[in-house]
């Protein structure tokens, strides 16, 4: 079963401005759930503040949609608490990479099981426009009244240096690479980022078409290998990792390659740290007897507070 543009919901669509690259990522989304088989009850969607952060709203699983920023942390608690969920968040590039930049970064010391789909418009659309952190500098968009004067943060690099085991990119409007980028990055046992590079009509259009995709990205060359074949060498992943940065050194504001640069199936999960150190996950605490009746001591946990 393929999902299409024109198979979603008119009422979804209207949430967004015609044209939205939100609307091919939706459909990618429904996509990859559907093609992997995914029990909605055993999957949440994450989402932050921004257009983007609307699409859990639009996806039959459990959903959450948090703070401005924050999208991270919450979806890490859910994956702690319950590791047999699937659990990835879908925010925005202001969301992911500005205020929330240091949950990206710190999510990369852990290597949790969790994925992240970034809608990379280099704006913040939602609030009329500004540059967002990866908007390139000199770039001038709608909602500035000069061109950006801010350099531009490249998340690919930023989370190869974070500690991410398995990071990609591809666009809005390619939704067959979309969605086998976001399959392998849900089957990838570890921390996984997806940027897509995302369609704005209304705030960014110059530089978001699909027009301006097609002439300024190509896929990675056929002869690049991204993955670590024997996860347990520490040289290996090395040298993957040197040879992915190669290549996102490579590209610059108007050739930009799209499609997986680096996996690592690294053993060291925070899951099997958690493990290690024999730390159960919250979903094994028993709280409640059969009858329902709380089997949590509070008098004992209000007294620990006493100063």
């Amino acid at each position: 079963m393929t999902i299409s543009l024109k198979d979603l919901d008119p009422h979804e669509m209207n949430d967004w401005c015609p044209g939205c690259g939100d609307n091919g990522i939706l459909a990618g989304v429904k996509n990859t759930i559907v093609n992997l088989g995914i029990d909605p009850h055993k999957m949440v969607v994450v989402s932050g503040i921004g257009c983007s952060s609307k699409l859990p709203n639009f996806i039959n699983t459990n959903g959450v949609h948090t703070l401005h920023g924050r999208a991270i942390p919450f979806a890490e608690g859910i994956k702690l608490a319950n590791p047999e969920l699937t659990v990835i968040i879908d925010s925005g590039d202001g969301d992911t990479y500005g205020i929330g930049a240091g949950h990206f970064i710190s999510a990369g010391r852990r290597n949790l099981d969790i994925k992240l789909f970034v809608h990379d418009n280099g704006v913040y659309s939602l609030t009329k426009g500004q540059a967002s952190p990866t908007l390139p500098e000199n770039r001038k968009v709608k909602g500035i009244p000069a061109p950006n004067i801010n350099g531009a943060i490249n998340p690919l690099e930023l989370a190869l240096f974070s500690g991410y085991t398995f990071i990609a990119r591809t666009t809005s409007y390619n939704i067959k690479e979309m969605v086998d980028l976001m399959s392998k990055a849900i089957r990838h046992k570890g921390l996984a980022l997806v940027d897509i590079l995302q369609g704005c009509p209304t705030y960014n259009p110059e530089f978001t078409s699909s027009q301006w995709f097609m002439q300024h990205t190509k896929p990675l060359p056929e002869t690049y290998d991204p993955v670590v074949k024997n996860p347990s060498d520490i040289s290996e992943a090395n040298q993957k990792k040197r040879d992915a940065l190669s290549m996102m050194m490579g590209d610059d504001d108007m050739n930009i390659h799209t499609g997986l640069f680096f996996q690592w199936e690294n053993p060291d999960t925070f899951e099997s740290r958690l493990e290690a150190r024999h730390i159960p996950a919250a979903i094994s605490e028993q709280i409640a007897d059969k009858d329902n009746k709380s089997t949590i001591d509070l008098e004992k946990t209000l007294s620990s507070l006493i100063v």
